[in-house]
């Protein structure tokens, strides 16, 4: 089992990505070890928990808050896919009295156990922030997807910068159970161009760090003048025409430093989900079939430092969106085919 060292959301992007591995060959990370690949399944911590708060429910909490795995909303759509930046997938809040008291607390194992045990401070902070310094649940709601333990389920939990799903591997062809969304806002909507107190900021100074190691020639290709709508981050598949660079055009200490935002990304979550992510992208031929971009027009405080950017590849979309606060929406399968409700 690799060691990890406690993540500070404010540290330099360079102390992040140790430990996690190259798939541009399907080779280890320099100072990384083999380990085996495992997705989440029925017996990861957090699908425990969501079988015990499931059978802790009455008739009239699973009426408000459970649905049929394929359940279809009338302007969402199949509604366990939907993703958004902003939204409550039901009307109670975890912390409501809806619930009871152990119920809430078998909510926040599950919440615990979705993330990074070095980022569970930083996610509290940034969901306090982004909801007017309510503490973490009070915003937050949640809905159930299927029976656990009977076959297919999925438990997503929404809010606002937040759209979260644990599984347990029942949507066996995508990462993290779909599509998700993380954000923050730290000092007001318009954040400064240098994002102080933004939890995720780092990503994108990490991202920025390849931009400047790139020629005249790679930059001019990495640069693309007009951003795209946020949400657009549905998979194009292999003959996609991807924005940006490509990986494969770039150098070796170039692309190191890609494989170190790649870690830098997967780090918030936990070990199952990242495993999961690059698997995926190693079905797609890894690293050297996606390409980076970085948005012309999303240049706060015009200081050269691009505050959106995208990776992407046939079925791997990780877009950073920093203006005027940070929005990031992620969407992986190992099968470009998989849609995109959002």
């Amino acid at each position: 089992m690799e060691t990890r060292k406690p993540h500070c959301p404010d540290c330099d992007a360079e102390e992040s990505a140790l430990g996690r591995r190259d798939f541009l060959a399907g080779l280890p990370l320099v100072g990384s070890s083999p380990r085996v690949v495992a997705a989440p399944s029925p017996k990861s911590a957090p699908e425990t928990a969501v079988k015990v708060f499931y059978d802790s429910l009455t008739d009239e909490q699973r009426k408000a808050i459970c649905f049929d795995w394929e359940h279809k909303d009338a302007k969402r759509g199949l509604l366990r896919n939907f993703v958004s930046n902003n939204w409550q997938i039901t009307q109670p809040h975890i912390k409501s009295d809806f619930y009871t008291k152990k119920q809430q607390d078998v909510l926040h194992d599950v919440f615990k156990g979705m993330i990074s045990p070095d980022w569970y401070k930083a996610f509290l902070k940034h969901l306090k922030d982004d909801t007017g310094g309510k503490d973490w649940g009070e915003q937050q709601s949640v809905a159930i997807f299927g029976k656990p333990a009977e076959g297919k389920f999925e438990m997503v939990m929404t809010g606002r910068h937040m759209t979260m799903r644990t599984d347990g591997h029942s949507e066996d062809n995508v990462a993290f159970g779909g599509p998700i969304f993380y954000g923050h806002a730290a000092e007001g909507f318009n954040e400064k161009p240098d994002h102080p107190g933004n939890v995720f900021w780092p990503q994108a100074l990490a991202a920025n760090k390849i931009y400047k190691m790139f020629d005249d020639k790679q930059q001019k290709k990495a640069l693309v003048e007009s951003s795209p709508i946020e949400s657009a981050v549905g998979f194009q598949g292999p003959k996609g025409k991807f924005p940006g660079l490509a990986v494969a055009e770039m150098s070796d200490d170039q692309k190191k430093e890609v494989q170190k935002v790649l870690a830098m990304l997967l780090e918030p979550f936990r070990t199952e989900d990242q495993d999961e992510v690059l698997e995926c992208l190693k079905k797609q031929g890894g690293l050297d079939k996606c390409a980076l971009a970085f948005y012309k027009d999303h240049d706060l405080g015009s200081d050269g430092v691009y505050d959106s950017w995208r990776l992407e590849g046939p079925a791997f979309v990780w877009y950073f969106r920093g203006v005027p606060h940070v929005h990031v929406w992620v969407n992986i399968a190992n099968d470009p085919s998989v849609k995109l409700n959002a």
